[in-house]
C-alpha cells in the first residue's frame, strides 16, 4: 500500500503535467516577428502581447524624447520578465489597428508596479509632441483617471493605421509585464472576469474565517486562532497583491499600499508558523524542528528592517524565504505523518501540497514556461483558496480525533477512578485503625504537652515575680538608707529637746510657787529674772527652736521619700492611665540615690514633656532597671573614682516622646548589643543579675507601642533611647 506521501507527490507531479499541456494551447503570438508591429483585431484580442521591446535607463533620468531616439531591444518569448531591478524599464509597442474598432485599451496585468506613464504621438499641432497618463502608488487612489486596480490606458486609433507607443515602468517588485489590447467592451469584460475570480475567492475566505472564529469561541482551541490570523494574513496578501485594498480599504495611504508587500507576506510567514507549531504538535512530535523557525523568524523581522533602507533588497529577501520555509513545512508534516502516523499531518500534507503547487505553476508561468492565461494568473488564488479549505477541514477532523482521545482518556480515568475508590476503599480500614492508635498517642502526648506548659507558665511567673522581687529589693534598700538619715535626725533630737522642756517644766514650777508667796511686785520679778538666769532661759529658747527645726526637716524629707515611694511602687496596676514619665523619673532617681555613692553624678535635662497615656508603675520599673545597669556599667569602669556621671534627658518628637538615658561606663561590644534583650542574658556576675531585666523592659516598651534603641561603643559608654507614643492605646495583655 503507498503512503499518503507519495499520493501527495503524485498529485503535484499531475497538476504539473497538465497545466504544460495548457502551455501548447495559449502560447499563440500576435506579434509579427519580422516587422514588431503588433496587430489588433477582434480574434486576438484577449491575448498577451510577447516580444515586446524594451530599453533598460539604468540613470533614470532620461525623458520621453531621449527614449524616442533610443534603440530598443527585442524581449525575450512571452511575457516580459525583467526581473527585480531599481533601473526605469521603457517598453515600445507599435500597433496597427486590423479591426473596425477606433476605442482600445491597453491593460497591464500587475497591480504591483510602482509607477506606470503611458505616453502616446500627439495628432494635432500641438507643441508637445507626446502626451502622458501616469498610474502610480505615490499618490492617493483617487487620483487615477480610470478608477482600475491595474494599470488601465485608453487611446483612439483609426482603423487601419499604425501607432506607437511607450510604457515607463518602475517597481521595486518584480517588473513582470503581462500587456493586453482589448476593445473597450472586452476590456469590461476582462474586469467583470477578474471581480468574479477575486468575489469568489474573497467569499471563500470570508466564510472559512468566520467559521472556524465561531469554532474558536466554541471549543476555545489555540489552533483555530492561530489558523484564522494565518486566513487573516492570506487574505491581505491578496488584498495587496490584486491592488483590491488599495482601490477600496486604504486608497487614502499610499504609503502603507507599497510596504504592505512586506508586511503582509512577513505576516503570513509568521502567522504560518505558530499555526503549523500548534496545529501539527511540532513540540511533541519534532521539537529540534523549533530552532528552524525560531532562524526564520528572526529572518522575517530582520527582511521587514532590511525593506525600510533598500526596497529592492527585501523584496529579494522576502522570496528567498518563503520557499525553504514552504518546503522545511511540507518536509516536517511529511516526517511526522511518517515516523508517528499523526493524521492531521496528512491532512496537512494535502492542503500544503495543494497550495505549493499553485505557487510552482504562478512563478513558472512569471518564467515563460507555463502559459499566461487566467489559469496560471489565478493559480495562486484558486492554490491558497483551496488551501485554507481544505485546512479547514484537517482542523475539524483534528477535533474528532481528539474528542476520540478524551473520551479514551475519560474511559481511562473511570477505571482509574474505580481502581482508586477500591484502594481508597482498602485503606480507610486501615487508615482508621491507624488513626485511632495515634488519636491515643495524641491524647497522651496532649496531656503532657499541657504539663509542660502549666509548668513554663508557672516557671515564666516564677521569673517575672523574681524580677519584681529584684526591684522590690532595690526599692526596699533605697527606702532603708533613704528614710533611716531623717528618722536618725528626729531620733537625736528628741532627748535633748525633752531634758529642755524638762527644764522649762521646772523653771514654770519655780515661777508658780513664787506667785503664791506674799512679797512686793519687785521682789518676785527679782527673783524670776534670777530662776531664768540660773535656768538659762535665753539659750533653752534659742535649743528648742532649733531642735524643733531640725525635726520638721526630717519629718518633711520622710515625707518627701514617701511621696517619691507612692509614685514608683505601682509595678502591678494593669490600667492605662495619663501620668508624667519625668515625675516617675524623679521618683526611680530617689529610689537610686543610695547607689551613687558620692562617686556618681546625675544631670537632668527634662524638656517638659505631656503626660502619656501608660502604665506608670511598668514604666519606673523599666527605669529603674536601665538605671541600675548604667550605675553597674559606671561602677564597672571608674571603680572608687568621682568620673562618673549619668544624664537623664527627655525630649517632645511630634507624636512621641523620648527619654534618654545616658552613661560615661564600660561600654558594649557588637556581640552584646545583638543579645542585649533576649532573657536570662547578662554580664554581670552570677547571683548579681537575673538576665531579665532589659527582656522584660522590651515588652514592656513593646506593649505601649514604643521602641527602644541602643548607642553603645566598648569603653566609651551606652545611651538607651525610649520612645512611647503619646495618645496611642497600648497593647493590653491577653
Amino acid at each position: 500500500m503507498k503512503s499518503h506521501s507519495n499520493i501527495c507527490l503524485r498529485t503535484v507531479f499531475l497538476v504539473l503535467i497538465a497545466l504544460l499541456c495548457f502551455n501548447t494551447v495559449f502560447a499563440a503570438s500576435n506579434t509579427d516577428s519580422n516587422t514588431d508591429t503588433v496587430y489588433f483585431s477582434d480574434y486576438n484580442n484577449n491575448q498577451y502581447i510577447e516580444n515586446i521591446l524594451y530599453y533598460e535607463d539604468v540613470s533614470q533620468q532620461l525623458a520621453i524624447d531621449d527614449i524616442a531616439a533610443k534603440k530598443f531591444l527585442k524581449g525575450t518569448p512571452g511575457v516580459q520578465n525583467m526581473g527585480v531591478s531599481p533601473s526605469v524599464f521603457w517598453f515600445k509597442l507599435t500597433v496597427h489597428n486590423d479591426s473596425n474598432l477606433d476605442d482600445l485599451v491597453f491593460i497591464i496585468n500587475n497591480s504591483l508596479l510602482s509607477s506606470v506613464t503611458f505616453y502616446q504621438e500627439t495628432q494635432d499641432a500641438s507643441p508637445a509632441r507626446f502626451t502622458s497618463t501616469e498610474v502610480s502608488k505615490h499618490t492617493n487612489y483617487a487620483t487615477r483617471e480610470i478608477k482600475n486596480t491595474l494599470p488601465e490606458f485608453h487611446v483612439n486609433q483609426e482603423i487601419g493605421t499604425t501607432a506607437t507607443y511607450y510604457f515607463r515602468i518602475e517597481s521595486f517588485t518584480q517588473l513582470l509585464i503581462p500587456i493586453k489590447i482589448l476593445s473597450r467592451q472586452n476590456a469590461r469584460y476582462n474586469d467583470m472576469n477578474n471581480n468574479l475570480w477575486h468575489g469568489m475567492y474573497f467569499g471563500v475566505m470570508l466564510v472559512v474565517f468566520f467559521y472556524n472564529l465561531f469554532v474558536f469561541i466554541s471549543i476555545k482551541d489555540k489552533s483555530y486562532l492561530y489558523y484564522i490570523f494565518y486566513v487573516l494574513a492570506v487574505a491581505l496578501v491578496q488584498l495587496n497583491v490584486t491592488g483590491i485594498g488599495f482601490k477600496y480599504i486604504w486608497p487614502n495611504y499610499p504609503g502603507f499600499e507599497r510596504n504592505a508587500v512586506f508586511i503582509f507576506p512577513s505576516l503570513t510567514a509568521l502567522t504560518s508558523i505558530f499555526f503549523v507549531h500548534n496545529f501539527l504538535n511540532i513540540k511533541l512530535y519534532a521539537p529540534k524542528a523549533r530552532i528552524f523557525f525560531v532562524v526564520v523568524i528572526l529572518g522575517y523581522l530582520i527582511t521587514i528592517f532590511i525593506s525600510t533602507i533598500n526596497k529592492y533588497v527585501g523584496y529579494e529577501l522576502i522570496n528567498a524565504n518563503a520557499l525553504p520555509l514552504a518546503l522545511f513545512m511540507l518536509g516536517v508534516a511529511a516526517y511526522i505523518y511518517k515516523k508517528h502516523k499523526y493524521r492531521p499531518a496528512f491532512f496537512f500534507l494535502i492542503a500544503w501540497t495543494t497550495f505549493l503547487s499553485s505557487i510552482i505553476v504562478f512563478v513558472l508561468k512569471d518564467y515563460g514556461i507555463f502559459p499566461y492565461n487566467n489559469l496560471t494568473v489565478y493559480s495562486i488564488l484558486l492554490g491558497s483558496g483551496l488551501e485554507v479549505v481544505l485546512l479547514s477541514f484537517a482542523l475539524a477532523d483534528r477535533i474528532n480525533i481528539l474528542e476520540a482521545q478524551n473520551r479514551a482518556n475519560r474511559e481511562k480515568v473511570l477505571l482509574a477512578t474505580q481502581e482508586t475508590a477500591r484502594i481508597i476503599s482498602e485503606q480507610n480500614i486501615i487508615l482508621e485503625q491507624n488513626v485511632q492508635e495515634r488519636t491515643h498517642e495524641l491524647q497522651l502526648s496532649n496531656q503532657g504537652l499541657e504539663k509542660a506548659l502549666e509548668e513554663l507558665k508557672e516557671a515564666q511567673s516564677q521569673l517575672v515575680e523574681s524580677e519584681k522581687m529584684a526591684s522590690l529589693g532595690q526599692l526596699t534598700a533605697g527606702i532603708a538608707h533613704e528614710i533611716n538619715n531623717p528618722i536618725n535626725f528626729v531620733t537625736s533630737n528628741v532627748t535633748p529637746l525633752k531634758r529642755d522642756i524638762t527644764i522649762l517644766q521646772e523653771l514654770l514650777e519655780a515661777i508658780e510657787e513664787l506667785s503664791n508667796q506674799e512679797i512686793s511686785i519687785e521682789e518676785k520679778q527679782q527673783k524670776i529674772a534670777e530662776l531664768k538666769q540660773q535656768a538659762d532661759y535665753d539659750y533653752l529658747n534659742t535649743e528648742i527652736d532649733y531642735l524643733l527645726k531640725g525635726i520638721s526637716e526630717g519629718a518633711t524629707r520622710t515625707s518627701d521619700i514617701v511621696k517619691g515611694l507612692r509614685l514608683f511602687s505601682r509595678l502591678d496596676e494593669d490600667d492605662v492611665k495619663l501620668a508624667g514619665l519625668e515625675e516617675g523619673l524623679d521618683s526611680t532617681i530617689a529610689i537610686i540615690n543610695h547607689l551613687l555613692n558620692g562617686k556618681i553624678s546625675i544631670e537632668r535635662n527634662y524638656a517638659g514633656i505631656p503626660p502619656v497615656e501608660c502604665f506608670p508603675g511598668k514604666l519606673n520599673q523599666v527605669f529603674l532597671n536601665m538605671m541600675t545597669n548604667a550605675i553597674h556599667a559606671i561602677q564597672e569602669r571608674w571603680k572608687d573614682q568621682d568620673l562618673g556621671k549619668l544624664t537623664i534627658s527627655t525630649y517632645l518628637r511630634g507624636e512621641n516622646v523620648e527619654i534618654s538615658i545616658a552613661d560615661n561606663g564600660i561600654g558594649m561590644t557588637e556581640e552584646t548589643k545583638k543579645k542585649l534583650f533576649e532573657p536570662f542574658f547578662t554580664t554581670k556576675d552570677v547571683g548579681v543579675g537575673t538576665g531579665l531585666g532589659l527582656s522584660i523592659g522590651w515588652n514592656t516598651i513593646k506593649k505601649h507601642n514604643g521602641s527602644i534603641q541602643v548607642n553603645s561603643e566598648a569603653g566609651q559608654g551606652t545611651t538607651f533611647v525610649l520612645t512611647i507614643p503619646i495618645s496611642h492605646h497600648p497593647i493590653q495583655n491577653n
